[in-house]
């Protein structure tokens, strides 16, 4: 998948969770986003997107205009911000392979707790 500045993004995330498994790969997603978080909001706004996006994600040639398409794609409650629930959606997503595997790990997850 590659952004239009031809930033190219290789999907990691099945490999993650075959070598982590279900539960282990959600604490990555938790702690991903903690990592992209404003710290006095408690969610991912446009600014800490941005001011991570470069130093965390190593994604420094993204526009301002493909920073907010990433949010609006993940903003499900429409208050411009991805709270924990909204980054963890977006990221399943935005990987092919996970929403195909998707309903046996949520349901791996359901059983284990």
């Amino acid at each position: 998948m590659a952004s239009k500045n031809g930033v190219v993004f290789e999907d990691f995330f099945p490999s993650m969770v075959a070598r982590l498994g279900t539960e282990g790969f959600m604490d990555e997603l938790c702690n991903g986003f903690q990592l992209l978080v404003d710290g006095d909001k408690g969610v991912i706004t446009f600014e800490s997107l941005k001011r991570n996006s470069a130093t965390v994600l190593g994604l420094k040639d993204m526009s301002d205009d493909e920073l907010m398409s990433m949010l609006r794609e993940g903003d499900l409650d429409g208050d411009g911000n991805l709270n924990q629930m909204e980054f963890c959606v977006l990221m399943f997503r935005l990987s092919p392979d996970l929403m195909k595997g998707s309903r046996s790990w949520l349901e791996e997850v359901g059983i284990n707790e």
